[in-house]
């Protein structure tokens, strides 16, 4: 993919923030691609087929059997699209933020700048994590100040629901599949998808005030 070219990023996690309350590892995935519809299409098909059996209406890992979940990262990975993930070792966590959701926004906004520094061009959309306007504005804020002093920028962030768009619910699949690696110790579904990942970092900090 070039870095000249408009692309296309959408971002979902995978487990809970904060520990011990929280999971083991908190996942942030991020699929790019040049054309959101080479990423809608496995959706489009799953949602053909399983669709009806679908309480959601969409597409949700949790949700599906392990036969239908490699059928679909084996699809997701056919297209041409490029995987970018930021795992966060919570256990590794000594000195927690005040609000615990600090650990999210911290984890999305280091995750955006690695995007950012990739793809200089991008219209992100992020999985509405917050219902309240506020905490998506701090949300936003808290990429924006992690991208100050990057040169030749230009990123659209959005924050959208993932039952309108097959995209997020694509990037939901492949956080499982990186949260089974690392919470499960299960890496069947992350080596359908591997080949596909150009940028992977563990992040285990002691001091996140």
């Amino acid at each position: 993919m070039s870095d000249a070219v408009l692309h296309y990023a959408f971002i979902d996690e995978s487990g809970t923030v904060g520990f011990p309350a929280g999971t083991h590892f908190l996942v942030i995935g991020v699929l790019v691609s040049e054309n959101p519809r080479e990423v809608q299409r496995p959706i489009r098909r799953a949602l053909k087929k399983y669709g009806p059996n679908l309480a959601s209406g969409e597409i949700k890992a949790a949700d599906f059997e392990e036969a239908a979940l490699v059928r679909l990262l084996k699809e997701i990975a056919e297209e041409n699209i490029e995987i970018v993930a930021t795992v966060v070792d919570q256990q590794a966590i000594l000195h927690p933020p005040k609000d615990r959701e600090d650990i999210y926004r911290q984890s999305v906004a280091r995750t955006v700048r690695r995007l950012v520094e990739r793809y200089p061009h991008v219209q992100i959309v992020l999985d509405k994590r917050y219902t309240r306007s506020n905490l998506r504005d701090l949300l936003e804020e808290s990429i924006r100040a992690e991208l100050e002093g990057l040169l030749r920028q230009r990123v659209l962030i959005r924050q959208e629901n993932s039952s309108d768009r097959k995209e997020l619910q694509a990037v939901d699949v492949i956080a499982w599949a990186f949260f089974q690696k690392y919470e499960r110790n299960d890496d069947r579904f992350y080596n359908l998808i591997s080949f596909r990942i150009v940028d992977e970092q563990v992040i285990a900090e002691k001091d996140w005030t």
